[in-house]
Parts: structure tokens; C-alpha cells; sequence
């Protein structure tokens, strides 16, 4: 069964869910192999890959390397599932990290610097998108309007060499814009500092555009680090204490003096 090319880790996205619902997976049973589901869809491997660690993400599967995909166990909430995925994924997001604080901040001081008024008009409105977007908690269609964002800025630097390394890495390398848009309260700033960087390049401030990037990042990147470690928060609809029928203990009188 073939998926139209549009969006297409989106479209696997919702495909996989259908499928894990509607076929009765059991937790614990393993799912199909990636070269199953590239063959199913007639998708690239890219696509499946970002579907795939987007399901994990939400604690609806669980990768092992080696042996394959496999439905997530009951019990285990998105938060832990998170968690966990970014301590398994702690090498590869800290790499894919290290290289975007390499071309991003220099990709976005070449904007500045480059830029022409179409490119500006397409940057503001990827931003727009995804404050929309970030209302409305779409975090699939987030993570394509962050990617977007990225690529749409290695485009206005006028370098093709740059603009295909940046499309390289978001369509091989998503496990940063994945992860970062599900740390709790990142989507809110990062619309704010997305804002910031795309101001910086309409009024040509090659310096500033290139510090808020790389501001932007490191604090992704330290909220990241943050979650790794954090414990799951506790339930806010624990039961009340039930009351006893024990009557309150009587007062005694005192003698007076």
C-alpha cells in the first residue's frame, strides 16, 4: 500500500498507529522491521526511521538495537518513555548537537547577512506557522516547521554546500528536533527565540543573528540534559485520606489554681 509523497514520516506516522490499534499488537510483541514498513509504504528509509523514533518517543514502542522494534509494556507513562529515550539516544543527540552548534550559529550570521526580502517573508512565516501550531500542540507538525526553520535559514546564506549539509541532517539526523520539542515548556521559548533570530536577520545584524543561535541551541540542549535525568512527576489526583470515625479526643479540664 503506497502513501502519497507528501509529509511522509507524518503520513507512516499516523499509518503505524492505525496499524498497532487496529492489529491487535500485544505489549511486549514485536512490531514490523524498518525494512518491512519501507517495503509496506513505499516510503524511504528516513521516513519510517523519523516515524519510528517519533512512536518511541511517545512510549508506544521501544527500539533495541540488534534485535528490532517492539510494543512499549503498560504502565510506563510519556514522560518516563521520554526519558528513557533520551538516555538511550544520550551519544547521537549530544553529536547531533555538537555539529548544529558547528553550522548553525555561522548558517544564521550568513542569513543576515544574505538574506533578501523573499527569504525574510519565508522565514516569517514558518515562524507564525509554528506559533500556530504550538497553540494548537501539533507537536508532529512542529518538529517539521523547527526543521523547516533550520533549512529555510541555511537556504537565505546563498550556500548551496551549507543548505545540503542542513538537509542532510534533517532528513538523517531528526533525534534533535525531536527531542527538543518534547522537553516540557522548550516549544513556548523556542517560538520566542525563533522570533528573536529571524528580527536579528531583517535588520542585517550579522553578530547578533549568529548569538542567538548559538544561545538557542546551548539552552536546548541544556534542557535536554535536564530531562535525561528528571524523575517522573507525581500523579496530582492521588485520593484523599478517607476519614476515620473515630471521635476527636475529649478536652480535659484543667485545675485552676
Amino acid at each position: 500500500m503506497a502513501i502519497q509523497k507528501e509529509r511522509l514520516s507524518d503520513q507512516v506516522l499516523t499509518e503505524l498507529k492505525k496499524i498497532i490499534t487496529e492489529k491487535g499488537f500485544a505489549p511486549g510483541q514485536k512490531f514490523y522491521s524498518e525494512q518491512e514498513l519501507v517495503s509496506m509504504f513505499n516510503v524511504s528509509r528516513s521516513s519510517v526511521r523519523e516515524a519510528v523514533r517519533l512512536l518511541e518517543v511517545a512510549g508506544m514502542v521501544t527500539v533495541k538495537q540488534g534485535k528490532g522494534v517492539f510494543i512499549a509494556e503498560p504502565g510506563q507513562g510519556e514522560h518516563q518513555a521520554f526519558s528513557e529515550w533520551l538516555r538511550d539516544n544520550e551519544t547521537s543527540l549530544e553529536e547531533h548537537f555538537e555539529m548544529r552548534l558547528i553550522i548553525d550559529p555561522k548558517a544564521a550570521g550568513y542569513a543576515a547577512k544574505k538574506a533578501d526580502s523573499t527569504d525574510i517573508l519565508k522565514l516569517d512565516e514558518i515562524c507564525e506557522n509554528f506559533r500556530s501550531h504550538a497553540e494548537q500542540g501539533n507537536i508532529v507538525d512542529m518538529i517539521k516547521l523547527d526543521e523547516q526553520f533550520h533549512l529555510q535559514l541555511a537556504k537565505s546564506t546563498k550556500n548551496r554546500t551549507l543548505f545540503m549539509i542542513m538537509k542532510t541532517m534533517t532528513e538523517s539526523l531528526p533525534e534533535g528536533w525531536i527531542s527538543s520539542l518534547h522537553v516540557p515548556g522548550r516549544i513556548e521559548k523556542s517560538v520566542h527565540e525563533h522570533r528573536a533570530i529571524v528580527e536579528a536577520i531583517m535588520l542585517h545584524d550579522q553578530g547578533l543573528a549568529e548569538k542567538l543561535m548559538e544561545d538557542h541551541l546551548k539552552t536546548a540542549l541544556s534542557e535536554i540534559h535536564l530531562s535525561m535525568h528528571e524523575p517522573a512527576p507525581k500523579p496530582t489526583n492521588e485520593p484523599a485520606p478517607k476519614p476515620t470515625n473515630e471521635p476527636a479526643p475529649e478536652k480535659k479540664d484543667t485545675p485552676s489554681d
